[in-house]
């Protein structure tokens, strides 16, 4: 799916308009490509720091900032990418914890289009180039790398000796290219296992924890999930286990009764690898300090907030039945008592919409339906169809994220709960609106 990348920077804007010419952001899977354009970079992707190596369809991406505020707080330099980006593209590249700067990625993005005439590479591949570039040459402790569509054929799993991978929560998504059968699609993830490096999991029915096994047997890969090599239980705290002992950490900040889970994965990984110490502490502090924008994320008053008053504003990037399914688990802690539930949604045509919200229709009052401007979206008015079959009370079709705002503003006059919903596009344009730029 295009990207549609946009920059401020006149010359990262230069490079981000070569980028799209050269190739228009269309999902490709395959390693060939990307294995060319490294090679001709000096195969930077063979001298990186400690890789982290992340997959999942729901997720990883809360993973990999657990990882990551861990690392940090135990004093390590942290090298992160994850995709895609909410805001500005500077968002995928996290140099020793900070974002690449505006010079040094229009430079970067430049080096690697020089280097990528006729390989045919795509989007993403150019970006993960463009990453591994960065971090072989700026010095760190480790590196977190998300998985963008996958595992075996995504662009990153030309990584040749991760520290330790994991997997995520497994949903259906991105069916043109993973099937529509879980145990596919875990199959597709498994495919980052790597000799020597422990594979940690969650927990999957066997249907879909068998193909994960068997890759891990063919790469001979350690394999952990969760309920044998280690385990964890939540109450009012999280507490894990393995073999090594038992571990007390906070619920996390993160909201969502999915982010323990999330939490207990990332311990998970970090306790079973002997590279980079890990106090308890740093574990501490990454449940209650790891931030991961458009996540169940509470907006603050801002220019397109503040005509809603006291209404509790949420933002969720959520597309797929299993995004869906965390928000309704996480919906009694985010409505206030006797408050209403109103969501805005707009969604990429490729997604399953009556998947998402079935979880949760029952506790929607009134659904606004939105377009994702340039992404091929579900129409409105098919939204609007979906929420009737689903018997949401009220529907409506709003033109923008601003004239949806306003709409419920004037249809709501007691304060109430509103969720933004759907699709990573529609949630930068929300921050992008509200002045909340991911840092």
């Amino acid at each position: 799916m295009a990207d549609h990348a946009v920059s401020t920077n006149p010359h990262v804007q230069a490079q981000l308009d070569r980028l799209w010419s050269l190739s228009p952001g269309a999902d490709v899977l395959g390693l060939e490509r990307i294995t060319r354009l490294l090679a001709r970079l000096g195969d930077p992707h063979q001298a990186l720091p400690p890789v982290f190596h992340v997959a999942g369809t729901n997720g990883k991406g809360s993973t990999c900032a657990f990882l990551r505020g861990a690392l940090e707080a135990a004093g390590h330099r942290v090298h992160a990418y994850t995709s895609p980006h909410l805001v500005r593209f500077n968002e995928r590249i996290r140099l020793s914890g900070r974002l690449i700067d505006d010079d040094a990625l229009a430079a970067l993005l430049g080096e690697v289009l020089d280097r990528a005439d006729g390989i045919g590479a795509s989007f993403f591949e150019i970006t993960t180039a463009a990453a591994f570039l960065a971090f072989a040459r700026t010095p760190a402790d480790a590196c977190v790398i998300e998985v963008g569509l996958g595992g075996r054929l995504d662009a990153t799993n030309v990584l040749p000796a991760p520290l330790v991978c994991g997997i995520a929560a497994l949903g259906i998504d991105h069916q043109a290219f993973l099937g529509d059968t879980l145990h596919g699609i875990a199959a597709e993830k498994a495919g980052i296992a790597k000799v020597g490096a422990p594979l940690v999991t969650m927990r999957y029915p066997d249907p879909v924890a068998a193909p994960i096994a068997r890759a891990a047997r063919t790469a001979g890969a350690p394999l952990l999930p969760l309920g044998s090599a280690w385990n964890y239980d939540v109450t009012d705290a999280v507490r894990y286990r393995d073999a090594q002992g038992e571990l007390t950490l906070p619920l996390p900040t993160l909201p969502g009764a999915h982010q323990a889970g999330n939490l207990a994965l990332a311990t998970a990984m970090l306790r079973h690898q002997r590279v980079l110490a890990m106090p308890a502490q740093a574990l501490h502090h990454a449940a209650r300090n790891a931030r991961w924008p458009a996540r169940l994320q509470r907006l603050s008053c801002g220019p397109l907030t503040a005509p809603l008053g006291d209404t509790a504003v949420w933002l969720d990037g959520g597309h797929n039945a299993s995004a869906g399914e965390a928000i309704a688990a996480a919906l009694p802690n985010l409505i206030g008592a006797g408050r209403r539930l109103t969501v805005v949604l707009g969604m990429l045509s490729n997604k399953d919409a009556a998947g998402f919200l079935a979880p949760f229709a029952d506790s929607i009052d009134t659904l606004v339906a939105l377009p994702v401007p340039g992404h091929a979206h579900h129409a409105p008015e098919a939204l609007l169809s979906i929420a009737a079959g689903l018997a949401i009370p009220h529907r409506r079709i709003a033109a923008s994220i601003g004239n949806a705002v306003g709409q419920v503003a004037a249809a709501v006059p007691e304060p109430g709960t509103l969720l933004i919903a759907g699709s990573l596009y529609l949630a930068g344009e929300v921050l992008r609106a509200n002045d909340e730029l991911p840092d």
